[in-house]
């Protein structure tokens, strides 16, 4: 595992920590009734990925496909009337699958639906994201507006794994061995191999930014709503980033069958559909099948793993939306010098 991203965090982190603490000593300058004060915050929301199996070229499509969970924890510090900087870790599942995102038409996304890939990972992200308030606080943290939309900006570190199942033998059935294997390992795309690239790390960097409103329920009680999008420097999130290798250089049997659920060739060259049978979901996938073959696409030509369905030089993403309860956390209150 590399440590540069580790690095680039560290410096990142101290670059906002430390400009968020210098404008803040030259706002209590300027404005030296304001008390600072912490919170404490826990929200659930949803996640959405965005790659080669979701493509940025139609956002609303890869958006409402296939949403999964968010859950996370957070400690704030309100360093002045206006910015705060938080810490937080983020335990997000994403999820992609050809099949899902092209059977509503095959012959559109047929790239997608031939390539037959699909995963799911577990994100576990911890985060230093600076908050700007457009509504500057009051004095003490019971004086804070009764609404307040605010901006985030951070860097995060991000631990992942993505996995996928093996096939089903029967429509509907999940085979009883069916399981979720992870994929790094098995060098889908030959990593790890002679004249292949390195395997890809299980940990990197992202770049939170998003906006999000609060709502002042109590004197010790928020309620937030936030949605942020999150660019990683991973292209791996959902293990699809490149072209097919030599299946003859895979080091597995299961290796090559990760590697490529599309088609086959046949003791006399015809080609045939690996997995009639879509292994997430168990739904048959022969009407997309027949509606392809119909359209006369040449499914021999579609020879690329990764990169169909992105239009756009960007590597993996994720989107949070987030429902928080925030508690805040009593301060002293200390008045200002009788003059």
């Amino acid at each position: 595992m590399t440590y540069r991203p580790i690095f680039t965090l560290g410096i990142l982190s101290a670059l906002l920590v430390g400009g968020s603490r210098h404008e803040g000593y030259a706002q209590r300058r300027s404005n030296p009734q304001f008390l600072p004060y912490s919170e404490v915050g826990f929200g659930v929301g949803t996640s959405t990925y965005f790659g080669d199996l979701s493509g940025y070229g139609r956002p609303l499509k890869s958006l409402f496909t296939l949403p999964r969970w968010n859950a996370g924890v957070m400690f704030t510090r309100h360093f002045t009337p206006r910015i705060g900087v938080r810490a937080s870790f983020t335990w997000a599942r994403i999820t992609g699958d050809d099949y899902t995102y092209s059977k509503s038409d095959p012959v559109t996304f047929a790239p997608q639906f031939v390539r037959n890939l699909h995963f799911r990972n577990d994100l576990k992200e911890f985060a230093l994201i600076g908050t700007y308030n457009f509504v500057a606080a009051g004095r003490t943290p019971r004086d804070r507006p009764k609404l307040t939309p605010y901006a985030l900006l951070g860097v995060a570190l991000v631990a992942h794994n993505p996995k996928a199942l093996t096939g089903r033998v029967a429509e509907g059935q999940a085979d009883s061995t069916q399981r979720w294997v992870a994929l790094q390992p098995l060098g889908t795309e030959g990593q790890g191999q002679p004249g292949y690239a390195k395997p890809y790390s299980l940990v990197t960097v992202s770049v939170p930014i998003g906006l999000g409103v609060r709502y002042k329920l109590s004197e010790y009680l928020d309620l937030a709503a936030e949605i942020r999008i999150t660019p990683t420097f991973s292209d791996y999130l959902d293990d699809v980033g490149g072209s097919y290798p030599n299946p003859a250089d895979l080091a597995t049997p299961l290796a090559r069958a990760f590697s490529n659920r599309a088609i086959a060739a046949d003791a006399s060259g015809n080609l045939f559909y690996k997995e009639p049978i879509a292994a997430r979901t168990g739904d048959s996938r022969q009407a997309g099948i027949d509606k392809i073959n119909a359209a006369g696409i040449n499914t021999a030509l579609l020879t690329e793993r990764g990169g169909t369905s992105v239009v756009l030089p960007l590597k993996d993403s994720y989107l949070l939306t987030s429902f928080q309860i925030h508690y805040i956390i009593p301060a002293k209150i200390k008045c200002p010098p009788i003059r």
